[in-house]
């Protein structure tokens, strides 16, 4: 197996933007239609990742040519690397995701132990 690179190109967009955009004037809406006076907006811009959960980017799935991760955490294309944050995650409700990442953690640690004592890894 050849050498592996990982390279990321993260930045928010026009679309982002433009979300970002639309839910503060929402919000505003929602907070004034219950009574809520005096209701201001602002976006306080700040790079991805920083106020939130990023999930997705490195899909988990079934196939390698649709995923990048296999169902252990495990990059399909470079077996010694396992990726346990949101990345694998495509998608998530309102709730805070890092008891699942713990989860995914765990799991892909007894994987690699495993693996690394039948000499797979």
């Amino acid at each position: 197996m050849g050498a592996s690179r990982v390279a990321i190109d993260c930045a928010t967009g026009e679309n982002e933007r433009l979300m970002r955009s639309d839910m503060m004037n929402d919000m505003a809406e929602m907070l004034e239609a219950t009574g809520v006076k005096n209701v201001g907006v602002y976006d306080n811009t700040s790079f991805p990742g920083m106020g939130i959960h990023e999930m997705g980017t490195a899909r988990m799935g079934r196939d390698p040519k649709t995923s990048v991760l296999n169902a252990h955490s495990q990059v399909w294309d470079c077996t010694n690397v396992f990726v346990t944050d949101g990345s694998g995650v495509v998608s998530s409700g309102c709730q805070n995701p890092s008891l699942t990442y713990m989860a995914l953690t765990a799991r892909a640690a007894a994987f690699a132990l495993d693996e690394l004592k039948r000499g797979n890894l």
